[in-house]
């Protein structure tokens, strides 16, 4: 596997080494003892799964603490835009994010800390999976509105299919107002 660092400390893609023949191919998602070499978490309780038509956009959302959520991100089949937006007040990076197109045909993934608000659109139908280092927890859920102007994030898609829940979500300054 090889690690892609980002602008955002704790943020990276990695790109697992894929062994391909006529047959087909297969990789390693997860190694515990490499993830352990590599200093990322190997401590995962949860493994999420969703299907999204293309030019679903669903996030971004976070878990607070103490359900704070670390996720292992990767497309099973189809393309996407991942998000992940730093929302740790302490970051020099704070309001910053980053955006990894994960594609089934590299099989490369994000491992998205916890802090970070997360989100994605279908580039095309599109599944996608998660591993969580933490449990979901319905009082603990929060999340920002997807297409925020000061976020500046591009989606890379004209007329995005959007969940009621995720369009009224609030904005980037709204929800952390004593820190910007």
């Amino acid at each position: 596997m090889q690690i892609r660092e980002t602008s955002i400390a704790g943020l990276v893609e990695i790109i697992p080494r894929v062994f391909q023949d006529d047959r087909g191919f297969f990789f390693e998602s997860y190694n515990e003892e490499l993830f352990k070499k590599l200093g990322l978490p190997t401590n995962f309780v949860q493994d999420n799964q969703s299907f999204s038509i293309k030019g679903v956009v669903r996030g971004l959302h976070f878990q607070n603490a103490p359900f704070a959520q670390g996720k292992l991100v990767r497309v099973i089949s189809g393309r996407v835009l991942d998000v992940a937006v730093d929302i740790r007040p302490e970051s020099p990076t704070f309001g910053k994010h980053e955006v990894f197109e994960l594609r089934s045909d590299t099989n490369n993934m994000a491992y998205v800390p916890e802090g970070f608000a997360h989100g994605f659109v279908a580039l095309e139908d599109s599944v996608f999976s998660y591993k969580c280092t933490n449990v979901y927890n319905k009082g603990a859920e929060s999340g920002l509105l997807w297409n925020d102007a000061d976020l500046g994030i591009d989606w890379g898609v004209a007329n995005p299919i959007v969940s009621e829940k995720d369009i009224i979500l609030p904005t980037f300054k709204t929800l952390f107002e004593k820190f910007v």
